[in-house]
């Protein structure tokens, strides 16, 4: 018994080493049959102007790709509407429902769909042209200024463009439309913080009311040990429902943009 075993093995090893150099002596039998692409980057002298421009544009391309989370949120409706989703979420007194993921997918596709005509505006007037080579960059640039600083115009305070236009000591403006971006961008970020803390202040108030209700009772009834969250709670959670609060909410953010 031990003998055959003993072959067996030996076979095995035999037809192992037997196949290890076919694999040897012939590779192009399990060659690989899909082609593996190469990547090569070369760092050269540019030759021509042309050169250098293409060079700029992907640096330029390549740093705006890396601020787009920050145009995201200060250039969008998306501060004023995640800030007025965590208010609603402190003054419900639900921490983590609902999570952080949910409350801001919910803006980000708010946010789509409030600046969707700005975005379509600056894609036919600009950046279409620009890339059927009809507009140089700068003129593209310029166009595109158009309806982002009308969008930014229309939200923000005239207080808050002066406080930015006095702190940069730079000539007041004739009109609203010769205010430089540089100033336009934060005047807008903080008018939608104010903005936004007026709505969480104002969300607040129902739910209050409902704690100092609770609180009351309890105090009234003699339960001081107990918890009042842990009663009002639901309260606020049903009259949340029975308001129909999302739509409510939401409806009113998109009201407050114009949409």
């Amino acid at each position: 018994m031990k003998t055959s075993t003993h072959k067996y093995l030996v076979r095995l090893k035999l037809m192992v080493l037997v196949l290890l150099l076919v694999m040897l002596a012939s590779p192009s039998v399990f060659a690989v049959t899909f082609p593996i692409p190469s990547l090569q980057l070369n760092v050269e002298t540019a030759k021509t102007p042309e050169e250098v421009v293409v060079v700029l544009e992907i640096i330029a391309l390549l740093t705006i790709l890396a601020l787009a989370p920050a145009i995201l949120i200060l250039m969008t409706p998306f501060t004023r509407l995640v800030v007025v989703f965590h208010f609603l979420r402190q003054a419900m007194g639900i921490q983590t429902s609902p999570p952080n993921q949910v409350i801001m997918g919910l803006a980000l596709f708010m946010t789509f769909f409030i600046i969707k005509p700005v975005a379509l505006e600056v894609y036919e007037q600009s950046l279409n042209p620009y890339l059927e080579r009809q507009l140089t960059y700068d003129k593209a640039f310029e166009q595109a200024q158009v309806p982002i600083r009308k969008y930014l115009l229309l939200n923000t305070r005239e207080n808050d463009i002066a406080l930015f236009v006095k702190g940069a000591d730079m000539k007041k403006p004739e009109t609203r439309e010769d205010v430089s971006l540089l100033v336009l961008i934060p005047a807008y970020v903080i008018s939608e913080l104010k903005t936004a803390f007026i709505i969480g202040f104002i969300l607040y108030i129902p739910f209050l009311v409902i704690d100092m209700v609770v609180a009351s009772v309890l105090l009234a009834m003699g339960m001081m040990m107990l918890p009042p969250v842990m009663i009002s709670l639901p309260f606020k959670l049903m009259l949340f429902v029975l308001v129909d609060g999302w739509h409510l909410i939401c409806g009113s953010l998109l009201k407050s943009f114009g949409v």
